[in-house]
């Protein structure tokens, strides 16, 4: 059956990664207005939800930042004292496209899930989870695998507060 042939043909260090949580990290700098209010205004959202404190209080208990910021708060600034290496947002994707030599890659579907609200002065964690790698398939991109690929955030609190779904697609382009 499929299943078969995919395990078979799937590295077993790869085989290892689906289902685990990798590239355990924690956001460098704390949740705060300045870049909820610096995006709402990139994109005129004048939600008053995010302006306003009194609605804010009525509706969410308080402050909250943009649910759709969610990985904003791991984008690394360009330096940081006392960082050695450079952090490469989806890590899990691009050691897949290295492992795999598929040289090509591109994003086919991302889904957002929201949790808890994400409130100023959280200092969020994330994780990511590499759910499945199909078979080799050929589009008319080239050959390659699709895989799925889970980034999971929670708050300094272990609560759920968000999960992004992405599909990839890595290839090679036909000859």
């Amino acid at each position: 059956g499929e299943t078969r042939d995919m395990a078979e043909d799937l590295p077993a260090e790869i085989q290892s990664w689906i289902g685990k949580e990798r590239y355990h990290e924690e956001s460098e700098f704390p949740v705060e207005m300045g870049y909820v209010w610096t995006t709402c205004a990139s994109v005129e959202n004048g939600n008053p939800l995010y302006w306003d404190e009194a609605v804010a209080q009525e509706i969410t208990g308080g402050p909250i930042a943009m649910p759709t910021m969610i990985s904003v708060w791991f984008r690394p600034h360009h330096w940081a004292p006392g960082r050695t290496r450079e952090v490469q947002p989806l890590q899990v994707h691009f050691d897949l496209k290295e492992r795999l030599g598929l040289p090509e890659a591109v994003m086919t579907d991302n889904t957002i899930v929201f949790g808890e609200p994400v409130r100023p002065g959280d200092r969020l964690k994330t994780c990511q989870i590499l759910h499945s790698v199909s078979p080799p398939k050929t589009t008319k991109l080239g050959t390659g695998r699709f895989w799925e690929i889970e980034v999971r955030y929670t708050n300094q609190k272990g609560e759920f507060v968000g999960a992004e779904h992405y599909t990839g697609f890595g290839y090679r382009r036909d000859a």
